[in-house]
């Protein structure tokens, strides 16, 4: 064996029709410039074995489609991926899942081809953004050797942006929440927050319309501008 192939780290092992499904995935999409409304979004939120980033694990994914102006619930999608020697920290305690809960999940491999297959070549939205994309991005790099390359725009950016009057520019999902007295059922729970998520989505694309952000680009240009004028120094 060459030091080269010593050193390239193993490829996951997947079978045929796993690979043949991986094959099949659709490419993604950029932003462009047709309407927000008209733009398949998937609104997307995970729940994990903690909050390294390095080291934690996806436990469950829930996700929702915004589509024609509204949450398509024709199109939910919601896995709990099997962890067996994944140790648990105290989050257990908020999203409720344990050790029973991720045994009879499904295989990852499995569960990320079929949320990718969801994904399709939609861009994606999260509340803290960040921390999803690191660990989906880890999740399908470790189980299918897939590198996510989709458009991942954080709500917990747009919503202070469009609405600048609020003055919660650091709040969480729950202020955003109460803030437009949005009535949500369950919390904390991949599917559900997902959901919660979308909701508030929704008033937002409304905020940007009325602020002449017609288009996915140009709402992507915006966000990257205003997060531009908060990264430069003041003087």
């Amino acid at each position: 064996m060459s030091l080269f192939n010593w050193l390239r780290k193993k490829k996951p092992g997947l079978d045929s029709a796993q690979q043949q499904r991986l094959a099949q995935l659709r490419k993604p999409t950029p932003l462009g410039e047709d309407t927000l409304r008209s733009q398949r979004w998937v609104v997307v939120d995970l729940e994990t074995s903690g909050l390294n980033l390095n080291r934690d694990q996806v436990l469950s994914i829930g996700a929702v489609v915004i589509e024609d102006g509204a949450v398509d619930f024709s199109q939910l999608f919601e896995r709990t991926l099997q962890r067996a020697e994944t140790k648990l920290s105290p989050s257990v305690l908020i999203h409720g899942l344990g050790p029973s809960a991720i045994a009879a999940g499904s295989d990852p491999v499995d569960a990320l081809l079929d949320f990718m297959d969801f994904v399709g070549d939609s861009p994606l939205l999260a509340f803290h953004a960040p921390f999803d994309q690191h660990m989906l991005c880890r999740a399908l790099k470790d189980s299918l050797g897939y590198r996510l390359a989709h458009p991942f725009l954080d709500v917990a950016d747009i919503a202070p942006l469009l609405c600048p009057d609020a003055h919660i520019r650091e709040a969480g999902l729950d202020d955003w929440i109460n803030h437009f007295h949005l009535h949500v059922g369950e919390r904390h729970h991949a599917s559900a927050d997902a959901l919660a998520t979308a909701e508030l989505m929704l008033i937002l694309f409304s905020r940007a319309r009325q602020q002449h952000i017609d288009t996915p680009q140009a709402l992507q240009e915006r966000l990257s501008q205003w997060k531009r004028r908060l990264r430069a120094p003041s003087f």
